[in-house]
């Protein structure tokens, strides 16, 4: 196409496959360059969406305490996104400490962890760099740092062809050669901060999760740190002002459509499809994250009006205290309580005994020593979301 052309999406061409030693890469088409939407049932997913978005930044203004339970969003998407990649750490024992980790869940556990770290830094240091390969470099390396893939160049853009499937010989998709990597990212940041190029965000944003995925430019990590430039996207450009929304949940139940409709982007040129299936996402997100809010605050209200007033006045400020702890913190043990309130041991065992009675608390270990005690209902609310 011509320089200042827009390209309309209907009329998109994904790129070339390009011959190497036995196997053929496919080199993508550069994004940087004007978009047209000329599909109306992508305009009107695209008002819903922005309609559900500014609906969900009403709500995470309105709710008091909105940083704890944006720490729980955060742990859901960095269980979900792990789990694509094949962890199996749940989100409660995402919440828990090392020493509190099973042995052998432990590497698994470590890659959450990363994943958590990872996104309160890349979301922090937005406000001193912008969002950019230096930043996708940075974060990487917080995902692979002593896991999985620690050999695999963290943080730096790879120099070796990668591929996604078994083997290279029966490979679902191999991405573009590695000299072509560099090219290939530079044009997705300058397209990224192009202000000449007037799509809407979503859309824009669309592009840029299919063309970094499409591009796999890192060894590994590629899909978790894809995943995480959606959110880094939200928060770079204000679109919303609390990071509350996280595709990972949508991309892992819908992950048959999510591989085939970036395949056909590729394949066949079908790039509406991908961003109806982006758009819809969205969608389904806000609207989950839209009924957490609401959940959270009916949760809330119910228990400072039917529970909190049970507790004896002499005992109201440390069940108040720890009441305010565990929407931060949902998993807690004796001594952690007993620091909290600066008491003795049976004092706080006593208050969580109280809890654990009043149905807020619930043993989750089994054992008898070394216990941990979960904010069961409020957890509940994340994870059927």
């Amino acid at each position: 196409m011509k320089i200042g052309e827009d390209l309309k999406i209907s009329e998109f061409q994904a790129g070339k496959f390009e011959q190497q030693y036995q196997y053929k890469s496919f080199v993508p088409e550069k994004i940087n360059h004007e978009w047209q939407v000329d599909a109306p049932e992508l305009l009107i997913l695209l008002d819903d969406a922005n309609r559900l978005l500014g609906e969900l930044n009403a709500f995470s203004q309105l709710v008091p305490d909105v940083d704890f339970f944006i720490r729980m969003h955060i742990a859901k998407e960095a269980t979900t996104s792990s789990r694509i990649e094949g962890t199996r750490t749940n989100m409660e024992e995402a919440l828990v400490d090392e020493q509190d980790v099973d042995p052998e869940k432990r590497d698994d556990w470590q890659e959450v962890q990363n994943y958590i770290q990872a996104i309160k830094y890349s979301i922090s240091r937005l406000k001193t760099i912008p969002l950019s390969n230096r930043l996708l470099k940075e974060t990487h390396k917080i995902l692979l740092q002593g896991v999985r893939g620690r050999h695999k160049l963290p943080g730096e853009f790879r120099t070796s062809q990668n591929w996604i499937g078994v083997s290279l010989k029966h490979a679902t998709y191999i991405p573009p050669h590695h000299e072509h990597v560099s090219e290939l990212m530079s044009d997705l940041e300058k397209f990224i901060h192009n202000e000449e190029v007037h799509v809407s965000h979503l859309i824009k944003i669309g592009l840029i999760h299919y063309q970094f995925e499409t591009i796999h430019p890192f060894l590994d990590g590629n899909g978790r740190l894809g995943r995480l430039l959606i959110a880094l996207y939200f928060a770079s450009f204000g679109l919303l002002q609390k990071p509350a929304l996280y595709l990972s949940d949508f991309f892992e139940r819908n992950k048959g459509d999510y591989y085939d409709y970036l395949t056909a982007a590729r394949t066949t040129n079908n790039l509406s499809s991908w961003l109806r299936f982006f758009l819809f996402g969205v969608q389904d997100t806000a609207q989950r994250s839209i009924e957490v809010f609401r959940a959270i605050l009916a949760l809330k209200e119910r228990l400072e009006r039917e529970v909190m007033p049970l507790f004896h006045v002499r005992r109201q400020h440390n069940a108040q205290l720890l009441m305010r702890t565990l929407y931060q913190n949902p998993v807690i043990n004796i001594k952690r309580v007993r620091n909290l309130l600066n008491v003795q041991t049976n004092t706080a065992s006593s208050l969580v005994t109280d809890f654990e009675e009043l149905g807020i608390l619930r043993e989750m270990t089994g054992h008898k020593r070394n216990r941990l005690f979960i904010f069961n209902e409020y957890v509940g609310l994340f994870k059927k979301a």
